[in-house]
């Protein structure tokens, strides 16, 4: 069928007694029909089936001529079938229509119940470059639909010094719905929040937990002594566990003794429990011993605060806490031995007493010789407990697994000449070189950095190391082409 005949055939259609048949046809006309049928597509923009104005909106979009659609856009924007309008506001935003109706027409939209029409509402504003209603701008803060309000939040802080927009914001910060205040007291700035005080403290008691949580954040940074006195009164309060973790979290570790009765009720809560073993531990470590290790060793309590109270028993560092600590690293419980292994790190960190050192170190080089998720916890927890390091070398030298070989060689040193052991070390990270696990490829480079950086060179007798280390600057591994290329360009610039 030629052009000519196509475009007859489109005509008829468009004159057809089925809407469906129109519609087609009116879409038809917006590919090949040209700008000579305008009149068919604006007649059709009144058509009594919604679909065919939904095509003609459509149409319109696609012909590219700004002055004919803006005559019948503006009044599809507001028709009463939502495909309609959709239509015909992605149209206006492909045409670039401009003017007042255009702008107020999009305003409209942002209070649309189709989600779709208010994300258009958004981008038709933004591409006009104006916020249109303020109030239904910023109140989309709250929508439900991220790619809703995602889109709000841009346009607000495009327009954040527009005045009419900024005390839009501030009003919905101080008593707006929910989630909308949240997002609100997000996008305000720092300065805004002495004249936020008066409902950041009332905000406390807000029926809404986001909101609650919300107005914490803000009163932290208020050096004030009214607001730390209002966190902690809402802290003794607080019934939800998300926002007790978070006042748990930030008034211990500002050392407030305050928490410690709210920190106790919170001790067994799966969410709120890790934050209050912390905070009891720093905030009341007179008090916190006795409740930390009760839940820590009772296995009917949740794993997550019987964890961080391992942790918080090793950072307390008692008389009896490496006993207490080592039968956990045989907790059915892969978190709780997790916890473990942080609390014995500590203990370490902050050092052990003599007669302590070697049983942690047979624990501590048991659980990293058996690999798997706990593989650097152990290894962390083993760093500077030389009482470990003949089996360490023996890991580093022998251990099935590369994430230990490579783990174990990351606790020699390698840097002290006067060490009978540093040689053999510096041979285990040449040996290390060409290794075909990459993490232990990478640990040796380390290794052999940390010499260089203490001599200086290479060790004598190594002659083939500096052509290994050029082999691994072309390695598939970014982080190991990057520690070889570093430690040849201290090797060069010495």
């Amino acid at each position: 069928m030629g052009a000519d005949h196509q475009i007859a055939f489109l005509l008829r259609e468009s004159e057809a007694p089925d809407p469906e048949r129109r519609a087609a046809a009116v879409k038809g006309l917006g590919r090949t029909g040209g700008a000579r049928y305008v009149r068919v597509l604006t007649e059709a923009a009144g058509d009594p089936a919604p679909t065919v104005r939904a095509a003609a909106a459509l149409a319109l979009g696609r012909l590219g001529d700004p002055e004919a659609g803006g005559e019948v856009l503006v009044p599809l924007m507001e028709d009463a079938d939502p495909r309609v309008r959709r239509r015909a506001s992605v149209a206006a935003i492909r045409l670039g229509l401009q003017g007042l109706a255009v702008t107020q027409a999009f305003a409209r939209l942002l209070s649309d119940p189709d989600h779709h029409l208010r994300i258009n509402a958004l981008d038709g504003l933004g591409s006009l470059g104006v916020p249109g209603d303020v109030t239904a701008l910023v109140g989309l803060l709250g929508d439900p639909d991220f790619t809703v309000w995602g889109r709000a939040r841009s346009l607000v802080h495009r327009f954040r010094d527009d005045a009419a927009v900024r005390a839009e914001v501030i009003r919905t910060a101080r008593e707006g719905p929910a989630a909308a205040r949240v997002r609100a007291l997000d996008l305000l700035p720092d300065r805004c929040t002495e004249q936020l005080l008066d409902s950041l403290l009332t905000g406390l008691s807000d029926p809404s937990a986001e909101v609650r949580k919300a107005v914490a954040r803000r009163l932290f940074d208020v050096a004030r002594p009214e607001a730390r006195d209002a966190l902690a009164a809402a802290l003794r309060t607080e019934r939800d566990p998300g926002v007790a973790a978070y006042l748990l979290r930030r008034l211990g570790g500002l050392g407030d003794e305050r928490v410690t009765g709210p920190a106790v009720r919170w001790l067994r809560d799966p969410e709120a429990g890790a934050p209050a073993a912390r905070a009891l531990a720093e905030a009341a470590p007179s008090t916190a011993a006795a409740h930390l290790r009760t839940v820590m060793a009772d296995r009917t309590a949740h794993p997550r605060p019987r964890a961080a109270a391992a942790t918080a028993v090793g950072a307390g560092g008692g008389w009896d806490a490496v006993w207490l600590l080592l039968p956990l690293l045989d907790d059915p419980d892969d978190e709780v031995r997790a916890g473990a292994i942080d609390g014995l790190g500590e203990l370490v960190e902050n050092g052990l007493r003599p007669w302590e050192r070697r049983p942690v170190a047979r624990a501590l080089v048991a659980r990293l010789a058996a690999g798997g998720p706990h593989t650097w916890g152990a290894r962390n927890a083993l760093d500077g407990l030389t009482q470990a390091l003949p089996a360490v070398r023996r890991l580093a030298d022998g251990a099935a697994s590369g994430e230990v070989r490579a783990a174990a060689l990351s606790l020699l040193d390698g840097d002290d000449e006067t060490d009978e052991h540093t040689h053999d070390d510096v041979r285990r990270f040449l040996r290390g070189l060409d290794d075909p696990h990459e993490p232990v490829r990478y640990e040796a480079v380390l290794g052999l950095g940390r010499w260089v950086a203490a001599t200086g060179t290479l060790p004598r007798g190594s002659e083939e190391g500096h052509s290994r280390l050029t082999a691994l600057t072309t390695d598939a591994s970014h982080r190991l082409r990057h520690a070889a290329a570093g430690l040849l360009e201290a090797l060069n610039t010495d």
